[in-house]
């Protein structure tokens, strides 16, 4: 069957369709009968004893006619042919065209067959018939309306508004400006002002301050939680989130002050809370007027520039005006590519260099030097994933190690003003082959300052793979007597974000509704933003002093377990009810506690006091590279027992688990968690 469009339709539909159409004709012809009944009662003050019976006869005598012109009328105009569900403006005109018509009708028809009726018979029947035929059609589409509303305010989402502030109240604004749009409706209002507690903004309550969020979210029964007080301190910030975090609301933040300040404050700029909120402390900001001196004019070199470290330092040094030229080398051509075509919509007259390459192959790495020059390199190329670099322990020797040696020597050779190494604190008593690596870097960083500065640089062996010593790229290329070159190091704990790092894993697992996995219940690490590394890394190059290895002061460490649990708690679920945390142990060259520093290394202020400088440690350096030739060998022959060569150049290397001394490691884990536990 088809329907009035020419749709096919079941016989069900069919049917029901045309009983309503039935229904509605039965309807309209009592309405238009009883209007004009109705009109002579008025008239005569609803007393049927006082109607006569000279108007009572004519109206039932043209009734009858006139109900059958009603329905001819109305087919034509095609009141039953319209989805009143959907009625609109054009359903209204023609329910006016065609009570004018039919009471034009009545009133020529009534008065030439009959009788002339009263003039308020005529005025109030018309009236009245119009009210009834358009009342009952509208009539239907707002019930439909009334429900579908009380439908949609049944599953609107209940927030809570941290911060009744000019932010807050913005935020407010939209939300009942575009309360279809939201899906969302403010119940109640939080705020630490007790002059507003009891009050209403825009007719929602404030209910109290941050020691009542708890039971506000109980008692006005709260989904989401909209914090939007942007100029507050990260600790007071961390500390109303954590107020949140009992409950089991999804929490969004309205990330800064300039957002107000710029008017751009809308529900579309709250962002779902970042474990960067939880750091308890403020964003660490360095320098940059310092940075900017120091690198006017310089030609600035970045390996391993399309990964988390080196794309955030390209992006900060790319920044900075009056850059001379920017380089980028990375061996992964996706993410040179994808940070090039970045700094380029952003700096289109910024002399950018892309380059593609290995550190790890030494004619490369001259041929970048010769033909740029480089005034200040950031070494950022590395191999750091632990688990992959205890599978392939002559990689992360062959790419951490040899890469850093063959950089930093062709950065003396040609004549560099700065080599900055980026180690990572896993080099601090490393158990994983991956920080025994990172610590043999910064070794070498550190026999670099040393030969320069006792003036033995051309003691420096310009080693390559497969036993090939003392070559160069170019035969006439000359060791300057006194290099001018300084070599430092800077560590920093893990990054937030980073490629591999625990936080968008996390994030991956609760978006798969989990579960979400964790190594080891009482695991712990530093934290520190990307933006915070690489402005670290900057400044550590406007430091002077050779061999030092700088150090940023990263707070408190977090425990993992409670790092999965609060993003699970933030992303509006129950830990162990909605989504599993589910230990998996330690994993291969892993270890419970991160450190910052070597205690024998101690600890040294800085003008800035959030650097730390750590002393240098005393090794045989003309031992150390001799151990360094005999160790590439050994990685570029794939040997077996790579890890023990290393750890007699790395005496505080513990390897633990099947790959080294297991008691020995253990042991050690256990020393570092008594002195732990002492410390606190």
């Amino acid at each position: 069957m088809k329907d009035t469009q020419g749709k096919s339709i079941t016989e069900k539909e069919w049917f029901n369709s045309h009983l309503i159409t039935i229904c509605l004709a039965v309807y309209d012809v009592i309405a238009v009968t009883i209007s004009f009944l109705v009109a002579l009662l008025i008239r005569f003050e609803f007393r049927i004893t006082r109607v006569p019976e000279s108007y009572i006869e004519p109206w039932a005598k043209f009734a009858a006619i006139y109900a059958v012109f009603c329905m001819i009328v109305f087919v034509a105009l095609k009141l039953y042919k319209s989805i009143w569900r959907f009625a609109s403006y054009t359903e209204f005109v023609r329910v006016i065209l065609a009570t004018f018509i039919t009471g034009l009708f009545h009133i020529v028809g009534i008065t030439l067959l009959f009788k002339r009726m009263p003039i308020s018979y005529y005025v109030m029947g018309i009236l009245f018939q119009f009210m009834l035929v358009i009342g009952i059609r509208f009539a239907y589409r707002f019930v439909l309306l009334l429900r579908a509303t009380r439908v949609a305010e049944a599953k609107k989402e209940r927030i809570m508004l941290v911060g009744a502030g000019a932010a807050g109240q913005m935020i407010l604004r939209e939300i009942k400006r575009s309360t279809e749009l939201t899906k969302e409706d403010v119940v109640c209002i939080i705020d630490d002002n007790k002059n507003k507690w009891n009050k209403e903004i825009s007719g929602v309550p404030v209910v109290g301050g941050r020691e009542s969020i708890v039971d506000n979210v109980e008692k006005y029964k709260v989904d989401k939680i909209y914090i939007a007080i942007p100029s507050i301190t990260a600790k007071e910030r961390k500390d109303i989130i954590n107020i949140c975090r009992e409950t089991d609301c999804e929490i969004k933040n309205l990330p800064g002050v300039y957002q107000l300040v710029l008017g751009n404050v809308s529900v579309s700029s709250l962002k779902k809370i970042d474990i960067e909120d939880l750091l308890g402390r403020e964003p660490v900001k360095m320098g940059s007027r310092e940075i900017k001196d120091y690198l006017y004019g310089k030609t600035v070199l970045i390996t391993g520039g399309g990964g988390s470290i080196g794309s955030e330092l390209c992006r900060q040094v790319a920044a900075i005006p009056g850059i001379r030229r920017l380089i980028v080398f990375d061996i992964y051509e996706n993410n040179a590519h994808a940070i090039k075509l970045e700094l380029l919509d952003k700096y289109p007259n910024m002399d950018l260099v892309v380059l593609i390459g290995s550190v790890r192959n030494s004619r490369r790495i001259k041929q970048v030097f010769a033909d740029y020059r480089p005034d200040v390199v950031f070494h950022a190329a590395a191999h750091k994933h632990v688990p992959l670099m205890e599978d392939s322990p002559c990689e992360a020797i062959k790419n951490n190690a040899i890469g850093t040696y063959y950089t930093a020597f062709a950065a003396m050779a040609y004549g560099c003003e700065k080599f900055v190494l980026i180690s990572t604190d896993k080099a601090v008593n490393p158990v994983n082959i991956m920080g025994a690596s990172k610590r043999i870097c910064e070794m070498i960083v550190q026999t670099f300052a040393r030969k320069i500065e006792e003036g033995r640089a051309s003691e420096l062996p310009d080693i390559h793979a497969h036993g090939l010593m003392n070559r160069s790229l170019n035969d006439n290329l000359v060791i300057p007597n006194k290099p001018k070159t300084e070599f430092v190091a800077v560590r920093f704990g893990n990054v937030l974000g980073s490629n591999g790092s625990v936080i968008p894993r996390f994030k991956e697992q609760i978006e798969k509704g989990g579960p979400v996995t964790v190594t080891h219940p009482e695991i712990i690490r530093y934290f520190m933003t990307i933006p915070e590394a690489a402005s670290l890394v900057l400044t550590a190059a406007t430091m002077g002093n050779a061999g030092r290895i700088f150090v940023l002061d990263m707070g408190t460490p977090v425990k993992i377990d409670d790092l999965a649990r609060n993003m699970i708690r933030l992303s509006g679920y129950k830990p162990d009810v909605d989504i599993k945390v589910v230990y998996t142990g330690l994993r291969p060259g892993e270890k419970l506690y991160e450190e910052r520093l070597m205690d024998e290394e101690g600890l040294k202020k800085t003008s800035n006091e959030l650097i730390n400088i750590g002393r240098p440690l005393e090794f045989d350096t003309d031992r150390f590279i001799s151990q360094l030739r005999g160790l590439m060998e050994a990685a570029y022959e794939d040997r077996s027992d790579i890890r023990d060569l290393v750890a007699e150049i790395v005496d505080t290397y513990h390897p633990a688990g099947e790959h080294g001394s297991t008691e020995k490691g253990k042991a050690y884990e256990e020393q570092r968690r008594e002195m732990r536990e002492h410390a606190s």
